[in-house]
């Protein structure tokens, strides 16, 4: 062996390891969304012939991705907690702080839920992703200070002692300033009739950071089932506005 041969590239490991995925998959091709491919800085789609080109004896994967927990028939919310979502201890510190400080139960609820754009989905406008994948089952309360939380947090509000985030500022910089369209949904929420249940929302969320807080997702299980109209067919099934949604979490390697 050549000591001195030139070490394997980023990217030939990135396709070693895709194909090492590719051939867990049996006989089924999964394949990558647009948005997957531009969080790498790449605009970029696979091409479906070319795929079958390389893999001429598979088919496309056109359901759930065996590399993933297996998801049952008719999933729950919670369901999605313990199998889709990528980290509950955020979510699960904010619910109780909100129930240690005595809050109601949509704010309770609101808490549990407000990031799970993040956790399942999307970074990006996260609240305004995740009051649209709850709106079908939740209080209108709830959905809307979901979404709303997304620009309150950037404001700072003295009455209930929440400050902007020292945490804002180590992540973006001190000189990060909101887009318009958040400055303007700010705006609009400080008059809205639910604006205290979304602010409550930022102030049991900035202090929900512990990595070593230990919280049950079973301590907020009755809450849920009081609070969340879990469809009968199961979330993804139900034919509801965001139906889609819950099914592309199931299945976010689905060809078509």
């Amino acid at each position: 062996m050549n000591e001195h041969a030139n070490p394997q590239t980023l990217s030939a490991r990135a396709d070693e390891l895709e194909e090492k995925m590719m051939n867990e998959l049996g006989e089924r091709i999964a394949t990558k969304s647009v948005l997957f491919r531009m969080a790498d800085g790449e605009i970029a789609m696979e091409s479906g012939p070319a795929l079958r080109a390389a893999n001429p004896d598979k088919y496309f994967l056109m359901g759930a991705d065996p590399r993933l927990p297996p998801m049952p028939k008719k999933p729950t919310l919670i369901d999605f907690f313990k199998n889709r979502f990528a980290s509950l201890n955020h979510l699960l510190q904010s619910a109780a702080l909100a129930k240690k400080n005595g809050h109601s139960e949509k704010v309770i609820l609101a808490c549990l839920l407000h990031d799970i754009g993040v956790a399942g989905f999307i970074r990006c406008d996260h609240g305004y992703w995740g009051a649209q994948m709850i709106e079908p089952y939740v209080d209108e309360e709830v959905s809307w200070a979901v979404r709303t939380h997304q620009a309150l947090r950037f404001f700072p509000d003295t009455s209930v002692g929440y400050e902007y985030p020292q945490m804002y500022i180590d992540n973006f910089g001190a000189d990060y300033k909101p887009e318009p369209y958040i400055v303007r949904d700010y705006e609009r929420a400080r008059k809205h009739k639910y604006y205290m249940t979304s602010r409550m929302i930022c102030v049991n969320d900035i202090y929900a950071f512990d990595p070593n807080a230990k919280v049950n997702l079973d301590d907020f299980v009755d809450i849920v089932g009081r609070n969340f109209r879990q469809p009968e067919e199961g979330l993804g099934f139900d034919d509801s506005p965001s139906a889609h949604m819950w099914r592309t979490l199931m299945w976010p390697t689905r060809f078509l």
